[in-house]
């Protein structure tokens, strides 16, 4: 168990590339504002569900 520990801190800091703070940075905006996008487009299907089925249902 020790071993796998000491291997696996030693790959985290040797192998990993990790991103650089603009790249940090420009990730979480695009990750932000496609999570907005995509909120967007569900809750305009929701309303427009809802109101199809609203008149078909006054109508039965």
């Amino acid at each position: 168990m020790k071993k796998y520990i000491l291997e696996s801190i030693q790959e985290l800091r040797d192998k990993v590339t990790w991103p650089t703070w603009v790249q940090l940075q420009s990730s979480t905006i695009l990750v932000a504002i496609s999570s907005v996008i995509i909120a967007l487009i569900i809750s305009l299907m929701d309303l427009g569900f809802d109101t199809i089925l609203g008149e078909f249902y006054t109508i039965f």
